[in-house]
């Protein structure tokens, strides 16, 4: 009985599992087990290729140069910032009108620029690329120079109620009675003059104006751009606290020297043109504040109303005060000073007198040299004259002098700065007898 059902039992169990056989199944292999794993060294990541460093940016001087012109060899004129001696100066190359003469005056005074005299005779003078301030002094039979301070970034000084102002890029300090206490510590008032802090063109030439006011430029931080702000490429003047400051011209791109007319008293200034548009042009300007606030045309106007080709504007000169004259392609035109002496001929009373340092951004140079401009209170018919020749061969375009600035003497006699050779040179006059 029990054969017969478990029999019949496997017998229904095959048809419920679709078996056509009543043998029973065979019997299933286990899984295969995973071989053991064996660990294996993690490889070393491939060395990434090393960063391509970005290039440096150009200098300051190669912005605005056309890619035309990128294989031009024009650059700045180095200085020779060391010591020259007075035997070593070619004066006999130097040519002046009949009746005036050129001494050496000073030397030992490396890239030394514009000039300021105290109370007592004492001139104190500034630099650009060795930070220096020197004070001279004269005995009356020999010039000795010292350095106030060093390590400045391009100071500018000027002197007044025995007080020395001395203004960088980056700093101003004042030094109380400096003539009679050489050794006196500076106040330092740099943040009551809020510069700019943008280096290119920002170097300084300090004057007092008639109304006591301080006069300072700061110049556009490009060759030629957009202004990044406004508080560029304008002249203000201040106390001489550093309260009060105004703005007096805009659009004045890179002054190095300015004087007031005599008769007017309104300020006169000098300025540089833009380079990289070619050996003739934009020129250099010596222009005449006649008013506050008149603008002067940078960036989109230059010299005579020649509209800029990169900073494009409609009408780019309408509005702007033109100058009163050009003063020639990158010539870099620098100091100014009204003669108002009496050793000089009476045809030079309120004559300006303006140092033209020498180019460096054009093909055959321009400038190395000392012109007059004679014209009206008002600026009216000026005449360009050459005055003292020779720091240049025109035939080599080679040069070894570089005239920069202007100290009228009590004497009447004119002192005349030579950056590139650190020397002071005395400019006088004696009428043939």
């Amino acid at each position: 009985m029990t054969r017969t059902l478990t029999l019949a039992g496997a017998v229904l169990v095959g048809l419920l599992t679709g078996c056509a056989t009543s043998e029973p199944p065979k019997p299933q292999a286990a899984p295969a087990q995973p071989a053991p794993q064996v660990a294996q060294p993690a490889a070393a990541p491939a060395p990434m290729a090393a960063a391509t460093p970005a290039p440096p940016p150009p200098p300051a001087w190669q912005q605005g140069r056309p890619a035309s012109m990128a294989d031009s060899r024009l650059a700045p004129v180095a200085g020779k910032n060391t010591v020259t001696p007075a035997s070593e100066i070619p004066l006999d190359k130097l040519k002046l009108p009949p009746g005036f003469k050129v001494e050496v005056w000073s030397t030992g005074t490396p890239g030394i620029r514009a000039m300021s005299r105290g109370a007592s005779g004492k001139i104190y003078a500034g630099t650009r690329g060795l930070g220096r301030v020197y004070e001279i002094s004269d005995n009356g039979k020999e010039r000795s120079s010292r350095v106030v301070v060093d390590k400045l970034n391009q100071p500018a000084v000027a002197i007044h109620k025995g007080r020395l102002y001395v203004m960088a890029i980056d700093k101003v300090l004042r030094y109380d009675g400096i003539e009679k206490n050489p050794n006196v510590a500076p106040v330092d008032m740099t943040a009551a003059f809020k510069l700019p802090p943008q280096q290119h063109h920002n170097w300084k030439y300090l004057r007092f104006g008639p109304d006591g006011k301080l006069y300072v430029p700061f110049g556009a931080p490009c060759n030629i751009c957009a202004l990044p702000t406004q508080e560029y490429a304008q002249i203000r003047r201040y106390n001489a606290d550093g309260t009060g400051m105004e703005v007096i011209a805009t659009g004045v791109r890179n002054t190095q020297g300015f004087d007031f007319h005599p008769v007017t008293k309104e300020l006169w200034f000098t300025d540089h043109g833009r380079d990289w548009l070619g050996d003739d042009g934009p020129e250099d300007e010596l222009n005449r504040l006649g008013k506050k606030g008149q603008f002067f045309g940078f960036p989109s106007c230059h010299a005579n109303g020649i509209a800029d080709p990169d900073i494009k504007k409609d009408n780019a000169c309408k509005g702007v005060t033109l100058p009163v004259r050009t003063m020639g392609p990158h010539a870099a035109t620098m100091g100014l000073h009204f003669y108002t002496g009496k050793m000089f001929p009476a045809k030079y009373r309120n004559v300006a007198f303006v140092a033209r340092k020498g180019s460096w951004n054009r093909t055959t140079k321009m400038g190395y040299d000392v012109v007059t401009v004679n014209a009206d209170a008002q600026g009216r018919n000026p005449v360009m004259t050459p005055f003292i020749t020779g720091f240049a061969d025109p035939a080599a375009n080679t040069f070894w002098g570089r005239p920069t600035y202007f100290l009228q003497m009590p004497d009447g006699s004119l002192l005349l700065s030579d950056e590139q050779l650190g020397a002071i040179y005395r400019i006088s006059y004696s009428a043939k007898k």
